[in-house]
């Protein structure tokens, strides 16, 4: 089995990746490729898999002890994900790459998570004959972020031509990243490009350089790039998926070196002060109070939620003034987006310990980690 887990490879149809990744959080975009490794694309009935909760959790990158009725949320996230392929004449055709999932108990009482594709989605997974691309599972299971996901893929496409020219509107297009994101290319250089450049050269079986290519816009703007791509032997290792799951149910913090700076502490500070939870009605049924129980479930060392309610009702107000719209409605991709800040506090507070750890996480909220 161990041999077969490092070759799962992915098949994926060349249009199925040209669009944008559609909001999708990294945890998404890994597990839709964990689902294409797990069919056969030339056999549809392999249409629907099965995974242990316990899996699924593991590779969502969920709290282990999240309720049931959180998992509806991870689940109808997953459903409602909307592909839209464009054609010739200008328009697009747009529907749902899962039309169903099922959680439930098994003949020997394990909770499974079953996910089908939906009808509409399974000429682009099944049976093609041509123009797609594959890779081995191993190469997406370390990257990090939906941007370093989607530029191995993006590249990937083309690695056989050696080489691939964007638009800097194109390429964030392809990344699903928001047009007022990045406005500087300086900006979107560091924070996007060179880091997905690291990780694809330590982690997969490409890499690649970039340079300026064409002419430049007013200013000296530079406007397209062009992407030389070459076969990487330099990576760290194949993983393969029950390692990977392994390592994730006993990740409590995270493994990445990362720099905080000064200030963080200094601007926390403005929050050290006591929050008195006021007296309220609690509806459990209000859609509010489901969202804000969910996102509570991001902040949990261990020894259970740490923070109050209505400490994440000001750190969901918070996430409002900076999320766009899209990714705020989006309540797996604020989950992750928070948890990913409280891990950082968590790692922090092993090197010098963090005295308002709620602060810390709300100066976080809006930086560039």
């Amino acid at each position: 089995m161990s041999t077969l887990e490092k070759n799962y490879v992915i098949q994926k149809r060349n249009i199925l990746n040209e669009i944008r990744s559609n909001g999708m959080t990294m945890q998404e975009l890994r597990f839709f490729s964990i689902y294409l490794s797990k069919i056969n694309p030339n056999d549809v009935n392999t249409r629907v898999v099965r995974f242990k909760i316990d899996d699924f959790k593991a590779i969502m990158q969920l709290n282990s002890r999240i309720k049931i009725d959180y998992m509806k949320n991870v689940t109808n996230s997953l459903l409602c994900k909307i592909v839209n392929i464009p054609n010739e004449r200008g328009g697009y055709e747009g529907f749902q790459l899962f039309k169903k999932c099922r959680v439930d108990i098994d003949e020997n009482a394990e909770w499974f998570i079953e996910i089908d594709a939906h009808d509409d989605a399974l000429p682009f997974m099944f049976e093609f004959k041509n123009r797609y691309f594959s890779y081995h599972l191993w190469n997406a299971l370390r990257l990090r972020s939906s941007n370093q996901f989607r530029m191995y893929e993006i590249l990937k496409q083309y690695e056989k031509v050696g080489h691939r020219i964007l638009t800097v509107e194109e390429l964030k297009i392809l990344l699903g990243i928001e047009k007022d994101e990045y406005p500087r290319f300086g900006d979107f250089k560091i924070y996007v490009i060179n880091v997905c450049q690291q990780a694809m050269l330590e982690n997969t079986d490409i890499k690649f350089t970039y340079e300026p290519y064409g002419k430049k816009g007013q200013g000296g703007k530079i406007l397209s790039l062009k992407f030389n791509i070459k076969k990487n032997n330099d990576y760290i290792d194949q993983l393969s998926l029950n390692s990977f799951i392994d390592e994730q149910k006993n990740v409590i913090d995270t493994d990445e070196i990362i720099i905080i700076n000064d200030f963080l502490e200094q601007e926390c500070r403005e929050y050290d002060e006591e929050l008195e939870e006021p007296e309220r009605p609690y509806d459990k049924k209000n859609p509010y109070n489901q969202r804000l129980e969910f996102l509570s479930e991001a902040f949990n060392d261990g020894n259970g939620d740490e923070f109050t309610f209505v400490e994440v009702e000001m750190l969901n107000n918070k996430l409002r003034e900076y999320l766009s719209p899209l990714k705020f409605s989006d309540q797996i991709y604020c989950y992750h987006y928070l948890n990913d800040r409280y891990k950082i506090m968590l790692h922090q507070d092993k090197k010098r310990k963090v005295s308002n750890r709620f602060g810390y996480v709300k100066s976080l909220i809006g930086k560039e980690i």
